[in-house]
């Protein structure tokens, strides 16, 4: 397991410097299934096909998340984060923002689910990478 790798990737994303495809590549390329970023703890969750697990602690600032969610808000942050408009720390801020709790990447199934505080949900489908 390259925690090194997880770490890193975790960090270059909250500065700002690393991309979605670029934090998905990174990722899958040592393996990585899927991730999971609960905000309310601020700690990221990464899992192998193997069923280990390693935890990051995120270092940007805690944030109130809201009660209430919005999917316009979350949709929006979405496509600005994909349009390359804004970068990790703006899309975490905008989808607190918008009541997002937690969301979990699923690097081989190529989607991300957003949740909401009270269970609300929304699905991100995300195109395979180009050859």
């Amino acid at each position: 397991m390259n925690t090194e790798v997880m770490r890193n990737t975790l960090h270059e994303s909250e500065a700002g410097r690393f991309t979605f495809p670029q934090v998905v590549g990174a990722l899958s390329d040592i393996g990585v299934e899927s991730y999971f970023a609960d905000l309310a703890r601020a700690v990221d969750t990464f899992y192998l096909p193997t069923g280990e697990t390693h935890t990051e602690k995120m270092t940007l600032p805690p944030t109130k998340i809201p009660e209430d969610f919005s999917q316009s808000g979350i949709v929006a942050a979405i496509r600005a984060v994909q349009a390359d408009q804004i970068r990790y720390p703006e899309f975490l801020r905008r989808a607190m923002a918008a009541g997002i709790a937690a969301y979990w990447v699923f690097i081989a199934g190529r989607k991300v689910i957003y949740f909401g505080r009270k269970g609300e949900i929304h699905i991100e489908g995300f195109p395979s990478p180009k050859p």
